[in-house]
């Protein structure tokens, strides 16, 4: 190699080594972005009878205790899988016990888990927890959901280590995650909205943490800081989350306020039922929020810039045969209980004929239905809901396809044909 190779490369090695160093030093400065002063242990305040009350509705609002609680394991200890396309993220436990959950932490570094989605010990959260959602939550909310916690039976139990492959396990990669897709972000009032307006906001982007279902969501799992719930698959799962915009995907049009208020309450509705992870929210979190919470998460998702259905032009239409076959199946196993014309049982049995459900432009959620069941959440409003039994032992992948197909271009619906293969993925992600 001549001098001049040499010289060349050795500032090649430069040049890369000095570009390193920048990347790793911006990854670093947007990891640090608004970290809250004080996380070392301070003296809290003593909470009052109504901060742990209003932790325990915020409590609910967020959904914790779901996603914190392991089948048959006791509240908020943790431990439950949240199954994602690089692995399995289990939850932790929010107890209060000193040595395995939360009980050794002030409200500052709580609040950090919160806003910034760092743990006590300073290690980065995986976005399976919603911080990019969170960091809209108030300190004020956060002191009060806090206080709320530090009330629950103290449970130890030892947090599970996360089961993700590599590199998406380490921290490096989590950091130049966040550096991409999160910003630390404070809810912030629209003067010319109403007080209503700006709650359901607030709701919607924070607590509620929508988007982190209903939003698509980029190969990496990013989401962009205002991510718009326009619909999107659930990370590792065969559930489909349909847009919560006006007019995003077919709807019904007899929607109004009191019924999709009554929706989120009651889980059912004239002409919805709520399934799925869906159903989960409603049982152990909406059903329990006030009317005026759910009239302000309505209407600020009814507020939303309104987007137009995909044209039912490019609906592809199925061959005669598959329709043929799913009518037989239909007539043997569905008419029953939701009519010959897909008409229902008001209250009972939803409509199939021009069921939004039925007419989403994915019908990962139908599948699931079909082969696991549909199960309502008992609610006080509706405390002993109709379920749909299972038919994925009874019915093949193109006996599910075939009479999909069939529903979803029967009495006047108008959406594309399923395949098998799409049948056969549900089958492949479970229930």
């Amino acid at each position: 190699m001549t001098r001049l190779a040499r010289w060349c490369w050795k500032w090649v090695v430069a040049v890369l080594v000095l570009t390193g160093l920048v990347l790793t030093m911006w990854v670093v400065a947007l990891n640090l972005r608004d970290e809250p002063d004080g996380a070392a242990a301070t003296a809290d305040t003593a909470a009052t009878p109504e901060q742990v009350a209003r932790g325990a509705y915020l409590a609910r609002a967020g959904n914790c205790q779901s996603c914190h609680t392991q089948a048959g394991g006791a509240a908020y200890a943790g431990g439950r899988g949240i199954p994602t396309p690089f692995g399995t993220v289990y939850a932790g436990n929010l107890t209060p016990d000193p040595t395995t959950g939360i009980g050794a932490w002030n409200a500052t570094e709580f609040w950090r888990a919160l806003h910034n989605g760092r743990s006590r010990d300073g290690h980065l959260l995986y976005p399976a927890f919603p911080y990019p959602q969170f960091t809209r939550v108030t300190r004020e909310d956060s002191d009060a959901l806090l206080a709320y916690l530090r009330t629950v039976p103290a449970v130890e139990q030892a947090n599970r280590v996360q089961d993700l492959r590599y590199p998406y396990s380490t921290q490096a990669a989590l950091a130049v995650w966040r550096a991409l897709f999160f910003t630390p972000q404070r809810h912030q009032a629209q003067a010319d909205r109403s007080a209503q307006w700006n709650r359901g906001a607030y709701l919607v982007q924070g607590l509620g943490h929508c988007a982190a279902c209903h939003a698509q969501r980029n190969a990496l799992g990013g989401l962009s800081a205002n991510a718009a719930p326009d619909g999107g698959a659930l990370p590792g799962q065969a559930w489909y989350a349909p847009s919560l915009l006006p007019m995003g995907e077919p709807r019904v049009e007899v929607d109004g306020e009191a019924e999709l208020v009554g929706l989120l309450r009651n889980g059912v509705s004239a002409h919805r039922v709520v399934n799925g992870p869906m159903a989960e929210v409603v049982r152990g979190s909406t059903q329990f929020l006030t009317t005026d919470d759910l009239r302000a998460m309505v209407g600020y998702l009814e507020s939303l810039p309104r987007v137009q259905s995909k044209p039912e032009s490019s609906m592809a239409r199925a061959a005669g045969t598959v329709v043929e076959r799913g009518a037989k199946v239909y007539t043997g196993q569905c008419a029953a209980c939701h009519g010959r014309q897909g008409q229902g049982v008001p209250g009972i049995y939803p409509p199939l004929a021009g069921n939004r459900a039925v007419l989403l432009p994915m019908p990962g959620n139908l599948i699931q239905v079909v082969l696991h069941g549909g199960f309502a959440p008992a609610t006080a409003g509706n405390p002993r809901p109709f379920g749909m039994p299972p038919f994925g032992h009874a019915l093949g992948n193109r006996d599910v396809a075939d009479v999909l197909s069939f529903i979803r271009q029967a009495w006047g619906n108008q959406a594309s044909e399923v395949s098998e293969l799409e049948v056969l993925r549900a089958r492949d992600l479970g229930p």
